[in-house]
C-alpha cells in the first residue's frame, strides 16, 4: 500500500531537497549573523539544523551512495535517520539551555540584545 505523500515525494528530484536544504541553511546563516534578537537567533539556528536533517533525510531515503553493496547502503541510510535524531535531540538542548539564558538576562537588565551580551565576559 503505498500512502498519496510517498509517491508525491519519489516523484521530486533529489536536487530540489538539496536545493532546498542549501537555501534554508544560507537563510539562516544570515539571520544568525544579521540580528539581534537572541530569540531570532535561536530560531536561525533551528532552521539552520533542520537544513541539516532534510539533506540527511534526502540522502537516507534515496539512497544515493555509489560504490555500495545493498546492505551498507542500508545501514548508511539508517544512520543518516539515526543522525536525524541526534540533531533533534542537541537542538532541543541547545533550545533549553538558550532561552533559560536569556530569561536570566532578561530578568537582570529587563532588555536583551546580543550586543549587549558582550559585556558578560568580565
Amino acid at each position: 500500500m503505498t500512502f498519496p505523500l510517498a509517491s508525491l515525494v519519489s516523484t521530486v528530484p533529489v536536487t530540489w531537497y538539496l536545493a532546498l536544504g542549501l537555501v534554508m541553511f544560507c537563510l539562516g546563516g544570515v539571520g544568525v549573523v544579521v540580528r539581534r534578537n537572541p530569540v531570532v537567533v535561536f530560531m536561525c539556528i533551528e532552521l539552520m539544523l533542520n537544513a541539516v536533517n532534510l539533506t540527511f533525510l534526502t540522502f537516507a531515503a534515496y539512497g544515493v551512495y555509489p560504490g555500495l553493496n545493498a546492505q551498507t547502503a542500508y545501514q548508511a541510510a539508517i544512520t543518516g535517520q539515526m543522525m536525524v535524531i541526534f540533531v533533534m535531540a542537541v537542538a532541543a538542548a541547545e533550545v533549553a539551555v538558550g532561552l533559560g539564558i536569556i530569561m536570566a538576562i532578561f530578568r537582570l537588565r529587563n532588555d536583551v540584545d546580543v550586543d549587549d551580551m558582550s559585556t558578560l565576559r568580565n
